[in-house]
């Protein structure tokens, strides 16, 4: 009856101040989660996540991906995983890769990886909270989490369920993507999880014949929508068809992802 509707401060432990995070399991050792956003879909957010998680691997980090991206995981495909999950009563074990990072998708318990998956929100959130809690990751140094495009039910489920330590918002160099930008960071501001900095995608590609960079979606935007937004501006990657390649045959870790070098030193400076 008294209440000023202001939390700030507020020590009482009403349902509005009391926390929604979940704990995993006792077996689980996580140092830090970091997610991988987008405001919206194709701008390459799996493939900056795999990369990642690649280049945290060559640095003698024990990795691991939640595929949060229920609808269109990708995860599994670039790694060359799809043979299901183990488990027993208690824990699912997660896949690893042939370099030992460690995998969770709903892609690796269906039958059909095609199969459409057609579930609404609380069920799409309930899948997220047993990836990370139900799932024995084990001791693990950073654990990715590679989020699904917007802004929607699966995203608050994670920020609101999971502790994340940071984000890293993925863009492409064109106009659009920069309002879209300002959408994943408005989320990020107001469930007060930190930005570590923008990765620019397809932002260039090199000629094969003269190696001169090309610039096919326009100049790039980095510094521009990262200055925008008050957000560090942590490096432009390439448009590779070789790197597509990979993925496509499940053999993304053997991809250059020396790009994503200077994202990592941010994280740790974190």
């Amino acid at each position: 009856m008294s209440c000023d509707h202001n939390c700030s401060g507020c020590k009482s432990a009403c349902d509005k101040n009391k926390s929604l995070l979940i704990q995993t399991n006792p077996k689980n050792h996580i140092k830090h989660i970091i997610g991988v956003v987008s405001g919206k879909g194709g701008v390459g957010k799996s493939m900056v996540t795999s990369l990642l998680a690649v280049e945290l691997m060559k640095q003698g980090k024990k990795v691991g991906i939640l595929d949060s991206d229920i609808t269109g995981p990708s995860i599994p495909k670039a790694f060359g995983l799809g043979d299901g999950v183990e488990g027993d009563e208690e824990l699912m074990y997660a896949p690893e890769s042939k370099n030992g990072i460690k995998i969770m998708s709903v892609n690796l318990l269906i039958k059909d990886p095609t199969a459409p998956v057609l579930w609404r929100g609380p069920i799409l959130g309930n899948a997220i909270k047993q990836f990370y809690k139900d799932v024995l990751w084990g001791e693990l140094d950073y654990l990715l989490i590679d989020m699904p495009p917007g802004t929607g039910d699966v995203a608050l489920t994670v920020f609101q369920s999971i502790p994340v330590d940071g984000v890293i918002i993925v863009s492409t160099p064109q106009d659009l993507v920069k309002m879209i930008v300002g959408k994943a960071v408005s989320m990020c501001n107001q469930m007060k999880i930190k930005i570590v900095g923008l990765v620019e995608n397809m932002s260039y590609m090199k000629c094969p014949c003269c190696g001169e960079e090309l610039y096919p979606f326009g100049p790039s935007k980095l510094h521009e929508c990262a200055f925008s937004y008050g957000l560090k501006a942590l490096t432009k990657l390439p448009i590779n068809p070789d790197l597509a390649k990979l993925v496509d045959n499940g053999k993304v870790e053997e991809a250059d992802s020396s790009a994503l070098a200077p994202v990592i030193k941010v994280i740790e400076e974190m």
